[in-house]
């Protein structure tokens, strides 16, 4: 007699049957992986015996080509997609016919062609990511729904919070669905929260919430099935915690000793799959000989698929296709403007105009940011773009940093281009993870290109303390997959947006909040573009050269008028990945004098950068030893006697005597 109570509903003997084939290939793969595992042929497994019933009901239910982004746990998405053994088992043992080129293991890939997004082993970016799919579906007016897995232990973090909460807000089709085993790897539910269950959330997100019995392959079929057809029509997240518990260890070195025994006698009697076949055979529909007839048509398939995956030779090494594979291709073309038409801008109206002309350019293009919509953004770059892009595009968004950034990726997913605005720079740190882990290593690990320009109002010298202005470009310059720009003035400014929304590749986009209203030039008031990776000469000298960005051409550029009798080559970078290195041997060359100047702080600055590339590569042009003047090496206090003092430009002319008295 089985253990769980099976409602067959609506469901043909042939759709029972469909059903329990998917859902026994998983388990055999996985009984498969367990013998590869102890004879040293796979490295790692995360096993999900015990909870196969949600990933195959899950993902059956679903249109094929709607998304699903599962975890670790969920082989039985990627076969219930009826992706090739032969290619997941190449991504297993990292062939090149697998899903990343041998640059990610297991699971960690995601899959256009099948509607797959995988997981970043951090747990929770991609629930935000799912937020972002289904805001473009919600936009195109597509009628389909998302769904994203996390576990019990995985919804302790932020991310699980900032997704469910834009989701409620912006009624986007989200089923998000809690696998609720018990554990997160050792530590039991008790020592993870407080609460009942994950139902009981639902509520306090304004969110409709259902639990399921997570064995009960046709309870967890005709719940997603039922809910996902409503999402369709009425457009709305969703909680499913689906109970269940996960038969082997978090993976199988953590083996399973922490698990009391009674407990795994009690969850042995709710195999998922036992029951279901016991069902199946009680009611006539499976029999004994078809049992067998489908397991070994499935060993057969999964040897097959081993036979071709072990025959792959293992990726050549090849370095320029691994440093080409960083970032999508992209060949920039620069745009003229139309006409000569031209007028008077801020760097605040530069920068507003870039934003609003590419807006008007790409209609898949969706802005958003925390106060930017009818209150226009803290710097009112964006005032009026409420009423002339709407609010499907210029979006409000909750304080969320992590799942803005997160969202972005998911618009990537769909072919949009997204523009995230930072109120300040530094409140970046609250999503830096999906920054560095996710929009930077996307394309590298699978392919998948993201799309997203970030705003990042930066810089000090408005007395505004240590959380309101950062200069942290260098955060992100140790980063393989992201493009910097940092313009200093307004014809670069707006151009350099242009050109950095349409790059297909992730931009972080510095603009200083002093140049905002302080930095105005006559600018063409047409759209076009600027050379992404490549400097400008502002100032030409004999003398010195000071290789600089951002407000440090400025400084450059002061004291120089303070300086009558020497001459310096001011050299602005412009772009700080890719960094134009010719430009700066040129600089190098021309006076054989360099000084780097920035106003991040000096240690692991990007001048530390510029100056060990110098020392390496240009050492014969040298008459002097390269010098650095950076901001000093503490936190950026608030009262502007001592923020002068901290700023970089305290240092500037003194340093540079000294360099030129060498």
């Amino acid at each position: 007699m089985s253990n769980i109570k099976f409602d067959r509903g609506k469901y043909t003997d042939k759709k029972l049957l469909s059903i329990y084939k998917a859902l026994i290939t998983p388990r055999l793969i996985e009984e498969k992986m367990l013998i590869l595992l102890r004879q040293g042929k796979i490295s790692k497994w995360f096993s999900g015996i015990g909870q196969e019933a949600i990933s195959v009901g899950a993902t059956l239910a679903l249109k094929k080509e709607e998304y699903i982004l599962p975890m670790h746990r969920n082989l039985g998405v990627f076969t219930s997609r009826d992706i090739p053994l032969s290619r997941l088992f190449a991504q297993f043992q990292g062939k090149l016919s697998g899903f990343t080129k041998g640059r990610d293991r297991s699971f960690h890939f995601g899959t256009n062609e099948f509607n797959i997004v995988g997981m970043i082993s951090h747990l929770g970016p991609q629930l935000a990511v799912a937020d972002g799919i289904a805001l473009s579906d919600l936009i195109d007016g597509k009628g389909s729904t998302t769904l994203v897995f996390t576990g019990d232990g995985g919804a302790s973090e932020g991310d699980f919070h900032e997704a469910l909460n834009v989701a409620a807000v912006w009624d986007l089709p989200v089923i998000f669905m809690i696998e609720n085993n018990g554990y997160g790897l050792s530590t039991p539910s008790s020592q993870q929260f407080k609460f009942k269950n994950f139902i009981d959330k639902g509520p306090g997100y304004g969110i409709e919430a259902h639990q399921i019995d997570g064995n009960n392959v046709l309870e967890v079929y005709a719940t997603i099935e039922r809910l996902s057809k409503q999402l369709r029509r009425s457009p709305r997240p969703v909680i499913v915690e689906a109970m269940t518990f996960r038969m082997r260890g978090h993976e199988e070195a953590s083996g399973i000793k922490y698990v009391p025994k009674e407990l795994m006698d009690f969850w042995a009697t709710k195999d998922p799959i036992n029951n279901y076949e016991e069902y199946l055979l009680n009611k006539g529909v499976l029999t004994p000989a078809l049992v067998e007839q489908y397991k070994s048509g499935i060993k057969k398939e999964i040897n097959e698929g081993l036979d071709i995956a072990y025959a792959e030779p293992l990726p050549e090494v090849n370095t320029q296709k691994e440093f080409n594979d960083v970032y999508a291709p992209f060949e920039q073309e620069i745009i003229a403007p139309l006409t000569n038409a031209k007028s008077k801008k801020r760097y605040v109206d530069a920068i507003s105009d870039g934003l609003r002309q590419s807006l008007e350019k790409y209609d898949d293009l969706v802005f958003m940011g925390q106060d930017i919509a009818d209150y226009g953004g803290v710097f009112k770059v964006s005032e009026g773009f409420l009423a002339q892009f709407g609010a499907d595009r210029i979006r409000n968004t909750p304080i969320c940093e992590s799942a803005l950034f997160g969202m972005g990726l998911g618009l990537s997913i769909k072919g949009r281009k997204s523009v995230i605005e930072m109120q300040f720079a530094d409140f970046v740190t609250s999503g830096f993870n999906q920054v560095v882990n996710n929009l930077a290593k996307s394309h590298y690990r699978w392919g998948q290109n993201a799309d997203v320009v970030v705003r990042m109002p930066t810089g000090a010298g408005v007395a505004a303390g240590p959380y309101h202005s950062q200069s942290n470009e260098a955060w992100f310059f140790h980063t393989p997959g992201l493009k910097i720009v940092y313009p200093s003035n307004p014809y670069d400014a707006k151009g350099l947006l242009a050109a950095a929304i349409e790059d297909p590749n992730p931009v972080m986009y510095f603009e200083h909040k002093i140049m905002y209203r302080s930095v105005a030039d006559i600018i063409p008031d047409d759209y076009y573009t600027v050379k992404i990776g490549e400097a400008s000469v502002v100032n030409k000298g004999e003398d010195v050269s000071i290789i600089t960005y951002g407000m440090g051409v400025h400084w450059a550029k002061e004291l120089q008028s303070e300086l009558n009798d020497i001459s310096i080559e001011i050299l602005d970078l412009k772009t700080l990945i890719p960094w134009d290195k010719e430009a700066v041997k040129r600089a190098v060359e021309k006076t054989g004098r360099v000084l780097v100047l920035h106003e991040d702080s000096l240690t692991g600055g990007i001048g530390a950068e510029i100056a060990a590339w110098v020392s390496e590569h240009c050492f014969m042009n040298l008459d002097a030893p390269v010098t650095r003047v950076a901001s000093l090496d503490t936190p950026i206090p608030f009262i502007s006697t001592l923020e002068n003092n901290f700023l970089a430009n305290a240092r500037l002319k003194e340093k540079l005597n000294n360099l030129l008295n060498f």
